[in-house]
């Protein structure tokens, strides 16, 4: 890749150059996305940026917490911020062997292009220099779902019993029922599925749904929320094992 010269705003987003609307932003279709960054302003503007735009979004704060979290999960994209905290130690570490390798948008200064990590996706990969514009962030980012390769298969719905998950329009339904969930709501519902019969803690479930823990309250409520819909007409799912979590399955299966 040739490097790029720029001479851009920090970020793209500032009084003079305000950050694009929600309108324009519009182009994810509720694809998952890592956003690795050790610097919590950049963390937070990328996943505000991301979630506006239509992306599901997960952070880590490492290069090591990165590699385990797409060890464990399946994600569209990766968005990796090559100014890491531990990006000293993570260039020396033995990799794990990676189930799939997503595609990877690079966040780095240009005079480090040279540490551009090819661990994460020696396939699919591009960068933008640091100044950047939030437009120029997005527009790559759709250019590298596009061309990406397919991860593990997502072309049929997830299943169990009569509760089906359908990711390409993010639909549940229970039996005939269609249920009328929040991204959050989908997003643990799918987690505990994917997970059936696996108790979840209330750690696991934070950093899936929101990308960090919320809290206890938090989640015991968007469990609340979720059980009233998925279990109103028919047998229990959704259930408590106390002191541990949550996990989901038939009462009659041992967890």
């Amino acid at each position: 890749m040739s490097p790029r010269q720029t001479a851009l705003p920090a970020h793209g987003a500032t009084r003079d150059n305000p950050a694009p609307s929600r309108a324009a932003l519009a182009r994810g279709a509720g694809q998952h996305v890592l956003i690795v960054a050790g610097e919590p302003d950049l963390a937070e503007l990328l996943s505000t940026t991301l979630e506006l735009a239509g992306y599901r979004i997960s952070m880590s704060g490492t290069g090591a917490e990165a590699l385990a979290r797409v060890t464990e999960h399946h994600f569209d994209l990766v968005v990796f911020d090559t100014a890491l905290p531990d990006m000293a130690h993570f260039g020396r570490e033995r990799r794990p062997t990676l189930p799939y390798r997503p595609p990877v948008l690079l966040l780095t200064e240009y005079d480090s292009l040279h540490r551009l990590v090819p661990e994460l996706g020696p396939g699919e990969r591009d960068y933008v220099t640091k100044p950047f514009r939030v437009a120029e962030v997005l527009t790559r980012i759709q250019v590298l779902l596009r061309g990406a390769r397919p991860g593990p298969p997502r072309g049929n719905p997830l299943q169990y019993g009569d509760l089906v998950l359908d990711d390409t329009v993010c639909r549940a339904t229970r039996g005939t029922r269609a249920l009328d969930l929040t991204p959050a709501e989908y997003r643990l519902l799918r987690h505990l599925l994917v997970n059936a019969h696996r108790v979840l803690s209330k750690e696991q479930i934070g950093r899936y749904v929101w990308g960090d823990h919320r809290g206890d309250n938090a989640i015991e409520q968007l469990v609340s929320r979720l059980r009233r819909k998925v279990d109103r007409d028919g047998p229990a799912l959704i259930r408590t094992r106390r002191g541990f979590g949550y996990w989901l399955g038939r009462a009659d299966i041992d967890s």
